[in-house]
Parts: structure tokens; sequence; C-alpha cells
């Protein structure tokens, strides 16, 4: 009785509109039959017992579809199957009652002559056939509804996954280059090198705090792409050179997006304190990191996998996409700003 009552309650919008429909369709019977208008054709019993009549077709659809459904999805054959036999069994178990309350109340010559009979049966035909429709509809468009929950679920977290590995691979990448520096300046010079420990504990300490977040705020990434360009210079000094052109900042980025920037200026271009390699950062409606280019001779070729994973990225939170601008003298990465 609970599981009824329950089931009542989560779909009362549904029967509300069943009630509703049949109370229309019963003054607009009566008003059909009686040819006028007095307080009879407004009560509401007829439209009580078509909402009962309904609830007992909606039960007898509900107990063929679970039983006979092969699979979540279904042919135009087996709705018809599951419906065609759904209003048979209707029309025998609204006999059966007809019957024993014909018995009740001692009226079976009246309401079971042949007459009554193909009429009653022709109305509960029409009847089941209609609210039969209503059903089939609302049960499958829930059904689709829930599925589609499930769809945005199942995507929400697969992109999460993709994220999270995403950022496996990045966050080593980043150790491992800057670890790299730390190597080559303890041969060099010991202090400058333990200045550099410092100032990469705290900056390695952000990366931590922002490795479980899909994205931070602009002002937190360009004070951290300043830090981390702190350390460009432990190594380079003057043969890099940063400039930053803060318009606006409103919104969000990917975290860790204009270190692997920088990183990528520095990794792909030959800078030195007579013609540096000038890396420009433009924040405006969106983020523009451009660099001149002077490439670096004898090169290694290398994968290209931090860009190719911060645009995964993009593509998996936002439908603006990261846009690669490339001329012989300059290289510019756009990347959006995600609303807040």
């Amino acid at each position: 009785m609970k599981t009824i009552l329950k089931q009542m309650h989560q779909n009362r919008y549904f029967l509300l509109f069943i009630l509703l429909f049949a109370y229309v369709q019963s003054i607009h019977t009566r008003i059909g039959i009686r040819r006028t208008l007095d307080w009879y054709i407004f009560t509401p019993e007829a439209a009580v017992v078509t909402l009962i009549s309904a609830c007992i077709l909606f039960f007898v659809i509900d107990f063929f579809i679970k039983n006979w459904q092969k699979s979540s999805t279904f042919s135009a054959a087996e709705i018809l199957k599951i419906f065609s036999f759904s209003l048979l069994t209707y029309l025998l178990v609204m006999k059966i009652i007809g019957f024993l309350i014909a018995v009740i109340f001692g009226k079976v010559e009246k309401n079971f002559n042949q007459e009554v009979v193909i009429l009653s049966t022709f109305s509960d035909l029409i009847g089941g056939f209609i609210y039969g429709s209503f059903f089939l509809a609302y049960r499958y468009y829930k059904k689709n509804t829930e599925y589609q929950k499930q769809l945005a679920l199942y995507d929400h977290a697969l992109s999460e996954s993709k994220i999270n590995q995403l950022k496996t691979q990045l966050n080593p990448h980043f150790l491992f280059n800057n670890l790299n520096i730390l190597d080559q300046l303890i041969e060099e010079d010991k202090h400058k090198a333990s200045d550099f420990l410092n100032e990469f504990a705290e900056i390695y300490r952000y990366v931590l705090e922002v490795s479980d977040k899909k994205t931070v705020f602009v002002e937190e990434e360009l004070a951290f792409a300043e830090k981390y360009f702190n350390l460009i210079q432990y190594k380079y000094g003057n043969a890099y050179s940063l400039k930053i052109n803060h318009i606006r900042s409103s919104g969000k980025i990917i975290p860790l997006s204009l270190q692997l920037l920088l990183e990528n200026a520095v990794q792909h271009n030959l800078g030195t304190a007579v013609n540096p390699v000038l890396i420009t950062v433009e924040i405006d409606k969106e983020i523009r990191v451009s660099n001149t280019r002077i490439p670096k001779r004898n090169s290694k070729k290398t994968s290209g996998r931090a860009l190719s994973n911060l645009k995964e990225q993009y593509t998996l939170l936002t439908d603006r996409q990261v846009e690669i601008i490339k001329s012989e003298t300059e290289f510019s990465v756009v990347i959006p700003i995600i609303p807040a």
C-alpha cells in the first residue's frame, strides 16, 4: 500500500491531468446528451470513476511492460504487442468488475444485455486507447528524461576522469623540468640554487593546491605565472622577458595554463641578453599569450603533448576552443576565459 501511495505522489501531476481531462470530457458528454446546463452536468463523480478505471489500465500496461519489454530500447512491434494485450486485459478486468457490481446491486439483466455490453465495451475500448496513449507517452517521457540525466552524469564523470588523467601527465612534466634547472644551478651557484629551491617549493605548493580543481581565477593564475617566470630567470637571466597587458580578468581558466605557455615559449625559442625572446600576456575577453619566434637550432622535435592536453581540457570544459596562431615572427596561443 505504501508503494502505491508513493507512486501516486510521485506521479501526482500526471494523475491530476488525467482527472481534469476526464472531468472536461464528462462535462462535454453530458452537455451533448442533455442539451442543457444544470448542476448535474458539473458533478465530478464520472471523472473520479474514469480516473480509477484509468489507474487500473495504467497498472495493467505497467505490468506488461515490466514483463515483456526485453531492453531499454523498444520497437514499434513491441509497443503494439504490449498495448494490444493491455487493452484486452483491461476490457476483461472492467467487465469482471462491472459484473460483480451488477450482482451486488441485482442489476445483471439490466447492465449485461447485448446492447449495453456492446456499448460499454466500445466505450471502454475508446477510453482505454486514449488514456493508455497518455500513459505510454508519459512513461516513456519519464524514462527518456532519466536516461538523459544518467547520460549527463556519465559524461560528467568521464570528463572528470579525463581531466584528472591529463593533469597527472602535466604535473610530473612541470616537476621534472624544474628539477633539471635546480640540478644545473647546484653545480653553478649553490646560494642561487638555495633561493631557487625556496621559491620552487612555494610555487609547487600552489601546483598541489590546484591539482584537484578544474578551474582557477585568472588573478590567481596570473600571480602564479609571474612567480614561475622568476624561476625561468634563475637559469636564463634576461634571455627571456615577460610583458603583461592586464585589461580585465573576470572569470576562470584551467590551472597551470599560463605556466605551460611560458614554458612552451622557452622550450622552443633561444633567447639571449642581446636578442631576448619577448613573451606577452594580454588579458581581456580572452587571454592571448604570444612570443617572438627565435627557433632553436638542431632542437629535438617535441611531442606537443602539453599543448594537446591543454586543448583537450578546454574541449571538456567549454564550447570555446584553444586557438593556436603561428607566423614567421610570432607564435600565439589564445585561451578562452570561462565565466565564474
